[in-house]
């Protein structure tokens, strides 16, 4: 081999092909993707729903499937097309655009990242409601929400009836101002499940009648699950109060006890960070209150929660979420 300049003999490339691993054989001989080629099947979705919501919806529920990678998304069928797909997070969608008075069934299948699909679900059947009368009236708010936790991952709920002037067709339960759930109108009882360990949840419900006119939410219940084994206590602010006025909203409540004064909060505003409240001198004894300016229109809708810092610096728990609509 020739000297390069310099004196240093030049290094050719061996082109060997085995090295590349170009083909099906070589690629599992180099350990290559296909050994870690994912062909396994999700299971099929459980505990389906059906649930006519109007004179053209439907509301689709289920259980999460599993998969030995992960599920990465969930399709939903109508008489075998799909009609839906919806991320892993999501376990529940309303289909729309139906004809009134008409039966439907629906399965659910579950996917993965590397696109295996699973079996379709047992299929259910809905039927859409009667075409709708001419309705604008809402029906009344529930009444006498109350919850009950059961365990750190489940709750139930309960409350009283609506009233409406054509008939209540279903109740959409609310967490946080998000829809989770959703049950036929001649229920008054709902459980709720996939919850963390040791948090405070908010939960309101709202009648639905066939016009799809919702109801004011309930009175908010406050659940915190229980904690996880050894975890630590909860921080969260307690006893939230929000109260709307004419250009502004009043809170109050009592900061976490952390064995030192707390003397900063977040206050989050409809789910993002919208100040940091500092005391300019020593935190106030007891309750603690703050009022803060707003500018939209009245009938504004305003989701408020709160967290407090902790002596070691870090952020704690979130408190319970309170929802308040400015006034005229």
């Amino acid at each position: 081999m020739p000297p390069a300049e310099g004196g240093s003999p030049v290094q050719r490339p061996l082109l060997i092909p085995v090295l590349t691993c170009t083909t099906a054989l070589l690629l599992t001989a180099c350990g290559g993707d296909a050994q870690a080629k994912d062909t396994h099947n999700p299971s099929a979705p459980r505990g389906v729903t059906a649930q006519a919501s109007s004179a053209t919806s439907v509301h689709v529920m289920w259980e999460r499937a599993t998969d030995d990678t992960g599920v990465s998304a969930y399709e939903v069928f109508r008489a075998g097309t799909r009609v839906k797909s919806v991320p892993a997070a999501t376990h529940m969608t309303d289909i729309e655009g139906l004809t009134p008075s008409t039966p439907y069934t629906f399965t659910v299948r579950a996917l993965d990242g590397a696109g295996n699909a699973s079996p379709h679900s047992l299929a259910v059947p809905a039927t859409t409601l009667a075409p709708a009368v001419a309705d604008s009236r809402p029906p009344t708010p529930p009444g006498s929400a109350t919850g009950r936790v059961r365990g750190a991952r489940e709750v139930t709920l309960a409350w009283g009836r609506s009233r409406d002037d054509q008939a209540v067709t279903v109740y959409d339960i609310y967490q946080a101002d998000s829809r989770i759930h959703t049950v036929p109108g001649t229920a008054t009882t709902a459980r709720v499940t996939g919850l963390r360990p040791g948090t405070v949840y908010t939960f309101t419900i709202r009648a639905r009648d066939a016009a799809d006119n919702s109801s004011p939410d309930s009175a908010p219940v406050d659940l915190t699950t229980t904690p996880a084994p050894g975890a630590a206590p909860n921080t969260a602010p307690t006893g939230l109060v929000a109260t709307a006025r004419k250009g502004s909203v009043d809170l109050h409540w009592t900061p976490p006890d952390t064995g030192a004064p707390v003397e900063e909060h977040q206050l989050f505003l409809n789910g993002k960070l919208a100040t940091t409240i500092v005391w300019g001198t020593q935190p106030p004894p007891g309750r603690a209150t703050y009022t803060f300016t707003v500018t939209d229109p009245p009938g504004t809708r305003y989701s408020v929660k709160l967290r407090a810092k902790l002596p070691d610096g870090n952020w704690g728990d979130f408190s319970a979420q309170r929802t308040v609509v400015v006034g005229s």
